[in-house]
C-alpha cells in the first residue's frame, strides 16, 4: 500500500471497561490454569480514524446553470412565482374590502371656540374677587380654567353714567374696576389657559335703556366704533351687547358697522365673538332676533320660568331650525340674577346638567357653579373658602352644599369637553311631560349619552323610553341624587326618577 492512501493506525484506550467484558488468555489444552503470555495490553483497539474529514464544496457554476435549466426546476419556479402574486393580489382585495365595508367617520361640523365650552359671565368684578377689581379676577384665571370655561364675559367695565351720554368713554375703564394694566393682565393669564375674553360694551348698562334714547344715538355712534377696534387691538375675543334687536332695527346702519368691524377682525383662523342678550322666550321670536341681528350666539329667556314640556319643545324648535353652533343657553344673568334664585336650590345641579348637556353653547352667571343666591343685589359676593371653621352650623352646611354644587359642575363640565357626542352631538329628544325630560346626544361612532331629569317635587317617575338604538342596559355616569351611583348598571326598561333627581347615562355604540 503506496504512502498516498495509507492511513495511520491510532491507539484508543477504553478507559473504562467492565471486568466482565475484559477477555482472558487460555492455554492450548482449555485448561485455564495454563496461561500464556499475553502480547496485547488489556483494553487496547486499534481503529482506523482518517486525518481530515472529507467536506461538501457545493455545486460549481456551471453545475448550478446546468440544472436551474432542466424542465422540473422551470415549472416549479413558474409555480412559486404564481402562488406569490396570486397571494399578494388577494391581500390587497382583502384591505381594500375590509375599507369599503368598514363605516366611514363622520366629518367634524365647523365650530368656533364658543363651542367648545361653557362661558362665564361677570358683571360685577368686584362682587366676584376678594380682592378689588380686575386684578383680582386675574388671579382668579386659574379657577375658570378647573371648571373648563371656554369664555369669559366680563363688565360692563367702561366709564358710564345711568342716562348720560356725554359721560360715556366706551374706550376708558372705570376706575372702580381697574385699569387698563390690570385689564391687559386679565386678557394674558386668559389666553395663557386657552380662555377666551368677551367684553360686555352696552352703552347705558347702568340706566333705563341700554343704547340710551333714540335722540343720544349719534353720541354712541361717535364713541362705539373707535372703542370697538381699541379693545380689539388689546387682545379682546368678542363683544357682548344688551338690546340688540332695538339697536339693529332704529340703527341698521350702526349695526351694520358692528357686525363688519368685529367678524372681519382674527387671529390667525380665530373668529371674534358677537353676542346678543334679549328678552323674548319664545322659540319663534328668539329665531327671529337671532337671524336678524346676525349675532354669533343670543342669550335669551328660552328656559326661564318653564315647565320640563315646554323646555322641550323650545331645544327641539331651535334645534330644528338653527344650526346648533349658534344656540345658546342660559338661565340667568347680568340683570336677571342667579341660577339658585331663579329655580331654587333644589332644582341646581338639575340645570347644571341640562345646560351642559343640550345641543349648543352653555352660559352661566358667575356663582352659579355653587348655588349662589342673590339678596338686595343682583350682583352679591362670590364666596371662595367653603372650609371655613369660625362659622355657625347652618352657615356650614350652606357651605357644604355650595361645595357639592362646584363638584358636580366640575365633573359634568369635564365630561362634556373630553366627548364629542356632548360637545357637537346630534339630539335625539326621547321623553317629554310636564316634569320630565330625556333626551340622547350621540355622534358617529361614539359613545352615546342619555340624559334624564325629573323637576317633580314629589313623585318618582318611570320613564317609557323606546327607541331602536337604545340598548337593555345602561351606565350611570352622574346623578344628581345619592339614589344612583356612577358605575351602576341600570336596566332602560324600568328606568325610574326620583323626585327632583337627574342623572347621565351612557351606552357604547352598535354597527
Amino acid at each position: 500500500m503506496s504512502n498516498d492512501t495509507e492511513v495511520d493506525m491510532k491507539d484508543v484506550e477504553l478507559n473504562e471497561v467492565d471486568q466482565e467484558k475484559q477477555p482472558m488468555t487460555v492455554g492450548e489444552s482449555g485448561n485455564n490454569d495454563a496461561i500464556s503470555p499475553v502480547t496485547e495490553k488489556n483494553g487496547i483497539v486499534k481503529v482506523k480514524i482518517p486525518d481530515e474529514e472529507t467536506k461538501f464544496t457545493g455545486l460549481s457554476k456551471e453545475e448550478l446553470l446546468q440544472v436551474a435549466g432542466t424542465p422540473g426546476w422551470v415549472r416549479v419556479r413558474w409555480a412559486l412565482l404564481i402562488l406569490f402574486w396570486l397571494g399578494w393580489l388577494g391581500m390587497l382585495a382583502g384591505a381594500i374590502a375590509i375599507i369599503v365595508q368598514a363605516p366611514r367617520c363622520k366629518p367634524i361640523p365647523e365650530m368656533n371656540w364658543w363651542n367648545y365650552g361653557p362661558l362665564y359671565q361677570i358683571g360685577d368684578v368686584n362682587a366676584f374677587t376678594e380682592s378689588p377689581g380686575l386684578l383680582g379676577l386675574a388671579n382668579k384665571i386659574e379657577k375658570m380654567d378647573e371648571l373648563k370655561m371656554k369664555g369669559l364675559v366680563i363688565g360692563p367695565v367702561h366709564v358710564s353714567t345711568a342716562d348720560e351720554p356725554k359721560d360715556l368713554k366706551l374706550d376708558e375703564i372705570s376706575t372702580k374696576a381697574g385699569t387698563l394694566e390690570e385689564f391687559k393682565k386679565v386678557i394674558q393669564a386668559a389666553h395663557k389657559r386657552g380662555i377666551y375674553v368677551v367684553l360686555d360694551l352696552t352703552p347705558n348698562y347702568k340706566g333705563s335703556e341700554p343704547w340710551f334714547t333714540k335722540e343720544a344715538i349719534n353720541t354712541v355712534v361717535v364713541e362705539l366704533k373707535p372703542a370697538l377696534m381699541h379693545w380689539l387691538k388689546e387682545g379682546v375675543d368678542g363683544f357682548l351687547f344688551y338690546g340688540v334687536e332695538k339697536v339693529s332695527a332704529e340703527e341698521p346702519s350702526l349695526w351694520s358697522d358692528v357686525e363688519v368691524i368685529i367678524h372681519n377682525q382674527t387671529e390667525g383662523e380665530t373668529k371674534k365673538a358677537l353676542i346678543g342678550v334679549t328678552d323674548q322666550s319664545s322659540p319663534d321670536d328668539i329665531a327671529a332676533v337671532l337671524n336678524s341681528t346676525g349675532v354669533d350666539l343670543l342669550l335669551s329667556g328660552a328656559l326661564r320660568s318653564k315647565s320640563a314640556l315646554e323646555i322641550a319643545h323650545t331645544v327641539d324648535r331651535m334645534y330644528s331650525t338653527h344650526n346648533q353652533s349658534q344656540l345658546a343657553w342660559n338661565i340667568g344673568g347680568r340683570i336677571t340674577g342667579h341660577l339658585a334664585s331663579l329655580v331654587g336650590l333644589a332644582h341646581v345641579k338639575l340645570y347644571q346638567l341640562l345646560l351642559l348637556t343640550l345641543p349648543g353653547t352653555p352660559v352661566f352667571n358667575y356663582g352659579d357653579e355653587i348655588g349662589l343666591q342673590d339678596g338686595s343685589t343682583k350682583n352679591p359676593t362670590m364666596v371662595w373658602d367653603f372650609l371655613s371653621q369660625e362659622i355657625n352650623e347652618t352657615s356650614k352646611s350652606e357651605l357644604e352644599e355650595m361645595g357639592s354644587f362646584r363638584v358636580f359642575f366640575k365633573a359634568v363640565s369635564e365630561k362634556r369637553m373630553k366627548e364629542r357626542s356632548l360637545q357637537h352631538g346630534e339630539y335625539l329628544p326621547l321623553f317629554n311631560s310636564t316634569s320630565a325630560l330625556a333626551y340622547v346626544r350621540r355622534w358617529d361612532q361614539n359613545e352615546r349619552y342619555l340624559i334624564a331629569l325629573n323637576w317633580h317635587s314629589n313623585d318618582t317617575v318611570t320613564l317609557p323610553l323606546q327607541h331602536a338604538e337604545l340598548p337593555e342596559k345602561v351606565t350611570v355616569v352622574f346623578s344628581t341624587t345619592n339614589k344612583m351611583a356612577a358605575g351602576d348598571i341600570l336596566n332602560l326598561a324600568a328606568l325610574e326618577l326620583e323626585p327632583e333627581q337627574g342623572v347621565m347615562l351612557k351606552f357604547p355604540y352598535t354597527a
